[in-house]
């Protein structure tokens, strides 16, 4: 959170105390006055305790482990591995869904599985502690603090069940070792806790519903938005529609996003990302941002929060995947280096139809754009694009343009767009609206200008436009893999040539590895371990 940092786990654990011990000098004070015997009593305590949860959940991706968006564009189409030549080859275990690129590495999602579950506890420790808090003074605050909390709970189910399909179910914060659930159980705990918060948040708890205003706390409108988004791929993928909510529920939500006239779509597209609207001024040795439409803008309906302030003393509040996007090791203004990985595939640039602006505002054209000084040798997978929506940015002089102590590893902080009103508006048309044609046209007018010509909202039209619209953004893969495995399979399956440390390479990716691990990833053999064999890998990744 921007505004509210450093709330972090003293609001839900317990304070050490040794008063039970008989020598007096062994005696002594809490560290804090914040326990949990005086905690949890006020709505202020509650307030406070949410903003641990937002917190919990952006260390999912501050705490430099393998990051959701990341893994998500590794497994696409859209992106290669990458990464420095030399470096190891965990990013092709995933590209390829193959373990034997890195035999070793059984433990690539160990962090990620543990940040969600620490976020996971927060919120289950929130939720189990609400009917011990006096609500008495504003006895509405109690379905809005437990609607969020709910909310980002299902949000971080989401991302898990989505990688591993089968995790264990808490709903209480217990550290007893559970077994993996059903996911069927996990997807509809997911649907009764955005259900909850989507029927409980009150569309005025915040000034405005744009993440600019009320600094990226979620919704009701973000609550309705998501639940499209799990009812769509819950259903693509299993074939059955037995979420706990009808189609019906679903697209009603959405048409509410939409007549709530809280959201919209910007101007123009490349004005959403810094990289992409920035321009340099090196006479003053500046950027011009006056483009930028900002964070928290009119299309935004839930975005996830990050600072420039963290630091290597336990302040974890930035963004730590976006310097993995960035071009290796090459500062070219006002793109920022990075480590070079998910290069973006030369099929994937060369697939944008003449006219879309949203290739230029999306993708790095490294010879095109004449970016100069790019070290071929020291990147793997070179394909001559990589990705703008998420990339670091700099200054004409190549300095790092963050704030904080302008680290270029650890001072990131743009927001990652968890969702945006342009995926209302093709979730809204997908799921048969009245309005579909309206709202696929209202996409794509903005991508095309004057160059726009309307096609109909056909699910083949519509899942083609969702590519473009959002590449490098986390849904691609997702957007595959419900349209069927088989589908997911043979669209990703692929041979393309590259170039690995100046040296002609290959990047081959065989459908057969994609369907024996069903498409999903690797359960972290640490994990394994520590519950004495009660959680099980899943299928092609023993």
């Amino acid at each position: 959170m921007k505004t509210n940092k450093k709330i972090y786990g003293y609001i839900l654990l317990l304070a050490l105390s040794l008063g039970s011990c008989k020598s007096d000098f062994l005696d002594v004070e809490p560290m804090t006055n914040v326990l949990e015997s005086n905690f949890y009593k006020t709505i202020a305590d509650a307030d406070m305790a949410l903003v641990g949860c937002y917190d919990g959940y952006q260390r999912t991706s501050s705490n430099g482990n393998t990051a959701f968006l990341v893994t998500s564009e590794i497994l696409s189409d859209n992106c290669f591995g990458g990464t420095g030549n030399t470096d190891g080859r965990a990013y092709q275990l995933l590209d390829r869904f193959d373990k034997s690129q890195s035999a070793s590495d059984n433990n690539v999602f160990n962090g990620t599985w543990t940040d969600y579950y620490a976020g996971i506890f927060r919120c289950n420790t929130l939720l189990a502690k609400l009917d011990g808090t006096d609500f008495t003074e504003k006895p509405e605050a109690r379905a809005r603090i437990e609607g969020e909390t709910k909310f980002l709970r299902a949000l971080m189910y989401f991302d898990l069940v989505r990688l591993f399909e089968k995790v264990p179910l808490l709903t209480t914060p217990t550290r007893d070792n559970v077994p993996q659930a059903d996911p069927k159980d996990t997807y509809k705990l997911i649907a009764e806790d955005l259900k909850f918060a989507a029927e409980n948040i009150p569309a005025n708890a915040y000034p405005k519903a744009q993440a600019a205003t009320n600094d990226g706390r979620a919704t009701q409108y973000a609550a309705k938005a998501l639940l499209a988004r799990v009812y769509l791929f819950y259903t693509g993928y299993y074939g059955v529609d037995d979420l706990g909510v009808t189609k019906a529920e679903v697209l009603k939500g959405l048409e509410d996003v939409i007549t709530s006239n809280e959201f919209g779509l910007v101007d123009d597209f490349k004005n959403l990302w810094p990289a992409s609207s920035y321009v340099p001024e090196p006479a003053t040795n500046t950027l011009d941002k006056s483009k930028y439409a900002g964070e928290g803008n009119i299309e935004v309906v839930f975005e996830q929060k990050f600072n420039s302030t963290q630091d290597y003393n336990g302040n974890v509040d930035g963004n730590r995947w976006l310097v993995m996007l960035g071009m290796r090791n090459t500062n070219w203004s006002p793109y920022g280096k990075g480590w070079g990985a998910c290069t973006v595939t030369q099929s994937f640039a060369n697939s944008f139809a003449n006219g879309d602006t949203r290739k230029s505002a999306s993708i790095i054209d490294i010879a095109g754009e004449g970016i100069q000084g790019f070290d071929v040798k020291d990147q793997r997978e070179y394909t001559g694009y990589s990705n703008k929506k998420y990339s670091p940015t700099a200054l004409p002089d190549g300095t790092s343009d963050t704030g904080g102590g302008k680290d270029f590893q650890i001072s990131q902080d743009q927001d990652y767009v968890v969702i945006r009103y342009a995926d209302v508006l093709l979730m809204a048309a997908e799921l048969g609206s009245p309005n579909a044609q309206s709202y696929l046209d209202q996409v794509r007018q903005r991508a095309y200008k004057a160059n726009f010509v309307s096609v109909a909202p056909t699910k083949e039209n519509i899942m083609k436009e969702r590519r473009f619209e959002f590449a490098f953004e986390g849904l691609r893969y997702w957007d595959l893999l419900r349209q069927g495995l088989s589908t997911a399979a043979s669209t990703i399956t692929t041979t393309e040539n590259v170039t690995s440390g100046s040296t002609p390479d290959q990047v081959v990716i065989q459908s057969s590895n994609i369907t024996k691990t069903r498409g999903f990833m690797q359960i972290p053999n640490t994990q394994i371990t520590l519950s004495n064999n009660v959680l099980k890998q899943n299928p092609g990744w023993e």
